[in-house]
């Protein structure tokens, strides 16, 4: 493909494509209209210093993501993503005081515990995994043990050579 498999190229790629899209869609939204009628607001340095912190972070996100998947798995980031977007939620109920629903904190309510649950999970599958691998480096080792064995001498190379 035209990214190889490699997954900065994936990232540039994926910026790019974003760039290109979010011109039809900014038509599309009628955001247009409030551009030109904001034009004044595209000259300040306030502007372009918070536009530049923003594409700053976004990019620091992507790369972020990428750095996680790759120690992790796509399902993992995923569930993060969710359970961050849910906590972020809450933080805007606590600090804006926005207007909320019933709904909408047994929906954050659910995400937060699919997350907490996915995760115990995850620690118990990699616990599991982990304590089966090193049964087996155990069971390695006793089975290469005698080999090495310097008080058997009927498993040293001189003992073997003599028979």
């Amino acid at each position: 493909g035209a990214v190889q498999n490699n997954k900065w190229k994936l990232a540039a790629y994926n910026n790019i494509n974003a760039c290109i899209l979010f011109v039809p869609l900014m038509i599309l939204q009628g955001e247009v209209r409030v551009i030109l009628a904001s034009w004044d607001i595209f000259t300040t340095m306030n502007f372009w210093f918070l536009m530049t912190v923003g594409g700053v972070f976004g990019f620091m996100i992507g790369i972020m993501s990428i750095l996680q998947i790759q120690v992790t798995s796509p399902l993992t980031h995923n569930i993060s993503g969710t359970a961050k977007a849910a906590v972020q939620s809450i933080l805007a109920l606590y600090i804006f005081g926005n207007p909320t629903t019933a709904a909408n904190l047994a929906g954050i309510a659910i995400v937060l515990g699919g997350s907490l649950a996915y995760s115990y999970i995850r620690r118990e599958e990699m616990a599991e995994a982990q304590k089966a691998a090193l049964d087996t480096m155990k069971a390695t080792e006793a089975e290469l043990a005698p080999m090495y064995d310097d008080d058997d001498d009927d498993n040293d190379i001189e003992s073997r050579s003599r028979r």
